[in-house]
């Protein structure tokens, strides 16, 4: 499985958790309901990219979107997590993308059928250098973008997330259980569009770390 670095302490990644609908404009803008509790997908680790990759598009998938995301690194696992401890069990932060074959994922939720395909293809889950919790306050007032070719398609304020990261953790926790080595995919704002092959994509987190990936 792979590894991601934390002040210098490798920690292998464990599950993958995504968040959907977790910004009223992108739920909007997909013509999709809010939902009352965090909505949950998985991708496989084998989705899991960083910046010395390049995104490969599947060829299945005439409609690759981007979806730019804060990315929460969980330290210390645990089940039936208060959400008054939640952001204890955090080690670091990043950001990332949740890349979705949005053609296929429309057709499998006409038939009722998992995302998977739509959702967990190689480099489907790109992530940047991490930023030690200690550096981050307040996880609901930060500021991300994305650029593709220079052009802004994406800006998001963690503060308009439906479901806080502490929320999250404590819901992921009650349900699933999480381990030391998780990550999670928090939710991507308005904004997202097809990538190409031969686009650069480009994105920061507030300042604090930022990450860049070219499309084969």
């Amino acid at each position: 499985m792979p590894e991601l670095n934390v002040n210098g302490v490798p920690l292998r990644v464990g599950n993958i958790f995504c968040i959907g609908r977790n910004y009223a404009a992108h739920a909007a803008e997909l013509g999709n309901a809010l939902e009352e509790e965090p909505l949950v997908f998985l991708k496989p680790t084998s989705a899991l990219i960083g910046e010395d990759a390049p995104i490969t598009l599947p060829a299945y998938s005439q409609d690759v979107q981007h979806e730019a995301e804060l990315v929460v690194l969980i330290g210390k696992g645990g089940a039936d997590i208060a959400e008054s401890d939640a952001l204890a069990h955090v080690a670091a932060y990043g950001i990332g993308l949740d890349l979705t074959a949005r053609d296929v994922q429309a057709e499998a939720k006409r038939k009722g059928l998992p995302w998977v395909k739509a959702k967990g293809f190689r480099s489907a889950a790109c992530v940047s250098a991490l930023v030690a919790a200690q550096r981050v306050p307040d996880p609901q007032a930060l500021h991300f973008s994305l650029t593709v070719n220079g052009e802004t398609r994406q800006q998001g304020d963690t503060a308009m997330m439906l479901f806080s990261v502490a929320h999250i953790v404590s819901t992921l926790s009650r349900i699933y259980g999480l381990s030391a080595g998780d990550l999670i995919y928090t939710g991507t704002p308005a904004g997202v569009s097809a990538l190409a092959s031969g686009d650069t994509v480009a994105v920061q987190l507030d300042g604090l770390v930022s990450a860049t990936w070219r499309v084969a």
